[in-house]
């Protein structure tokens, strides 16, 4: 039997290799280029903390359509904190308000029964509309630049891995026999060994070098922060007794109150713990992905997060692969449109790959539509030699539909998901 991590490691190997022959046939260099994977990496961030915000709500039994509104309260926060207070602090901030979205989530559909759908998408319209009338106010008041803009936050320095990234090594000090640190061996700038094999586009070898140069050269601080959040969700919800009463309160509520579990407070804490993350997410947008918050700057990420949730079915694992295709497609469409185009080819090879393993479980069903699929996007690809820019403009989205339509085939939600409670039992 293989292990989680060897599965992993295998697919990862497994897709850029398949990255490397769609480059090699198509010539798309910006498809492993360092370029297109920093970027990726910067524009995936803000899906993960959304995807594992929904995560934490829906394993308690709360369905949390509202993480677009608390994502919007946290980028708002974030910019106005930030640039009063600092970055740091406007971080600090986006959690806060994230965090004060879900309460209202959480009294609506908790305490008050309401239906769970219907309170998140109020929380969105909510959010939206209270950040401008705020934005309005600070900008008649003469704080801000324009009423749908924040001035600039100061940004946060970045981490350099030397010898990877290249970067300042620092001096070396020893101690001399007054026990004072002595400085015997200057610092020195490490050469950044990655990018030159990168560009050389040798096949697979330039692939593995742009994407571990690009995932870790000038890497923030919170993206940092934000993928280590990824093992701690699933440390905390599945190797702690904690998680095991949030998980029961979103399987079995009335069983889990039986054995003495606080389910409300276990629902109050999974949705409160999803609006910080997703707070965290807008406030990352506002701060690090930009210098200032903007107007419609969550632009439905909100909603991609629930769609990588979905695509995960419900474990930190596969919500970081479902952010990270989004990423990635969004990455490729600020690049060029050559890109775009290679990616078409690269849709049609997954689905190919699709028709195989649904034929070798007997989904026939399944495997043919695969098939009609995948023969489509070969035939676009070679019928279309260059993409329109609207259609550019919507490769992410479309992304995102197939990754909905993929998972739908083995979607295992918690069982008590989205079923209103009362104590002594759910009605």
């Amino acid at each position: 039997m293989k292990s989680k991590a060897t599965k992993l490691l295998l697919n990862a190997t497994y897709f850029l290799l398949l990255i490397s022959i769609i480059r090699l046939i198509t010539g798309a260099t910006e498809l492993t280029s360092v370029g297109t994977v920093s970027a990726a990496l910067l524009l995936s961030v803000p899906i993960i903390l959304a995807g594992l915000g929904g995560l934490f709500s829906e394993r308690a039994g709360v369905v949390n359509i509202g993480l677009e509104g608390m994502m919007i309260l946290g980028a708002w926060a974030g910019g106005f904190i930030g640039s009063q207070h600092g970055p740091w602090m406007g971080l600090f901030a986006a959690i806060i308000f994230g965090a004060v979205g879900a309460l209202l989530h959480a009294v609506a559909t908790v305490s008050f029964g309401v239906d769970h759908v219907v309170s998140g998408v109020a929380i969105n319209i909510m959010a939206a509309g209270l950040v401008r009338y705020l934005s309005t106010i600070l900008y008649q008041g003469g704080s801000w630049p324009d009423p749908s803009q924040s001035p600039d936050v100061d940004p946060i320095s970045n981490l350099r891995i030397p010898v990877l990234s290249g970067g300042q090594i620092p001096s070396w000090n020893t101690p001399d026999i007054m026990g004072f640190n002595t400085p015997n061996f200057p610092g020195w700038q490490s050469p950044d060994v990655l990018t030159p094999i990168a560009e050389k586009h040798w096949f697979l070898i330039s692939d593995l070098f742009g994407v571990l140069r690009g995932v870790t050269g000038d890497l923030s601080y919170v993206t940092l922060i934000a993928v280590l959040i990824i093992p701690l969700s699933f440390f905390v919800l599945w190797k702690t007794p904690f998680g095991l009463r949030l998980r029961s309160a979103g399987e079995a509520p009335v069983a889990a109150e039986s054995l003495g579990v606080n389910v409300y407070a276990m629902k109050y804490a999974g949705v409160l713990i999803s609006g910080g993350l997703a707070g965290l997410g807008g406030g990352f947008l506002a701060i690090v992905a930009a210098n200032h918050y903007q107007e419609n700057q969550v632009a439905g990420r909100g909603y991609i997060g629930l769609a990588a949730l979905l695509f995960g079915n419900y474990r930190p694992g596969g919500i970081f692969a479902g952010a990270a295709l989004f990423g990635f497609a969004d990455a490729l469409q600020l690049r060029d449109s050559e890109s775009i185009h290679a990616l078409i080819l690269l849709v049609a090879a997954i689905l190919g790959f699709l028709v195989y393993k649904n034929i070798r479980r007997g989904k026939i069903l399944s495997a043919a539509i695969s098939g009609v699929m995948a023969a489509g996007f070969v035939w676009f690809y070679f019928a279309v030699d260059e993409l329109p820019g609207q259609l550019v403009t919507m490769t992410p989205y479309i992304a995102t539909l197939l990754v909905l339509s993929l998972a739908s085939q083995r979607l295992r939600m918690p069982a008590a998901d989205g079923l209103p409670y009362r104590r002594g039992g759910m009605r």
